[in-house]
């Protein structure tokens, strides 16, 4: 039976070669994508920036009301094709999104090397990245196998495509999906199938490619009672992240300390986070839960 840790877990994303958080506060970040930086929105840091003055490439203006909108506006000459960026291996492309972000999600970095600590050992193992947007999780989990990338957007999934060429890894065992990931899921345990992980990051709210809505609170139990039944004692991992909502970790552990009581192994919850480069602020970012079944 999976043990319930209730004490919260911190996970610190530390700033790397071509990543880093330089600043925070008022309600931004300060942040460097390789010799570039950029300013965004960022509602968890009250408090007060370090330096007065922030010397940026371009800044995100968010919309008046805080379920999205807003604009990129640029001091500098940005590429609209995006810049090569790294995280070990996985080469990647940077670029500044409408949705905010850039392209990737660096806060997951400590993730990435959480799953792979899972999978020390093995080149053989099948996993399964749901809603994984433009790949870098994929391809840091194609190091120890086979890896299933279901993502409902052709545009993100032809992104990720690149991003694995980009990184000279386009011959890892990758199957590219373009498809909704909650139906996806479903129709994998009706065939029978079995992963050794799966990372999920569901969106708040998101429309599937046939049209399908998708809303967290409502859809996420049945997704996570199908990704249980595609894992099996043998299984070393799943990983859940939610951004942008207001609930706890220890929800989301509840509902996994549910699905997962006959499975052995540990389940945590927390928060990620990433340090500020220099002083080591942290910044919160995410809830997460995680069940780990070390072999």
């Amino acid at each position: 039976m999976a043990t319930l840790l209730t004490s919260p877990v911190l996970m610190i994303g530390e700033g790397w070669d071509d990543y880093g958080l330089v600043d925070s506060g008022h309600g931004r970040k300060l942040e460097r994508y390789g010799d570039r930086r950029f300013v965004r929105p960022e509602p968890q840091a009250m408090w007060s920036p370090r330096t007065e003055a922030w010397d940026a490439d371009g800044e995100f203006v968010p919309g008046s009301d805080e379920d999205g909108g807003g604009k990129w506006l640029f001091d500098r000459e940005v590429p609209r094709e995006g810049w090569p960026l790294a995280w070990n291996e996985v080469a990647f492309t940077a670029s500044c999104t409408p949705f905010r972000h850039l392209g990737f999600f660096p806060d997951m970095a400590p993730v990435w090397d959480w799953m792979r600590a899972q999978l020390s050992g093995r080149d053989d193992a099948e996993t399964m990245n749901l809603f994984g947007y433009t790949g870098v999780g994929t391809l840091a989990l194609s190091a120890h196998g086979r890896v299933t990338h279901v993502d409902a957007s052709k545009k993100s999934v032809a992104q990720a495509r690149e991003n694995a060429a980009l990184a000279g890894l386009e011959d890892r065992p990758v199957r590219w999906m373009i498809d909704d990931a909650a139906k996806f899921a479903a129709r994998e345990v009706r065939r029978g199938r079995r992963y050794d992980g799966i990372i999920l990051d569901p969106p708040k709210f998101g429309r599937g490619p046939g049209g399908e809505t998708w809303r967290l609170e409502e859809n996420l139990p049945e997704l996570l009672s199908n990704c249980r039944q595609l894992l099996d004692s043998d299984s070393r991992f799943l990983f859940l992240t939610v951004y942008a909502v207001r609930m706890s970790s220890l929800a989301l552990a509840g509902l996994m300390d549910e699905l997962f009581a006959d499975l052995p192994g540990t389940i945590e919850h927390g928060d990620l986070s990433v340090r500020e480069d220099g002083e080591g602020r942290l910044l919160p970012t995410a809830i997460f839960a995680r069940w780990s079944n070390p072999a």
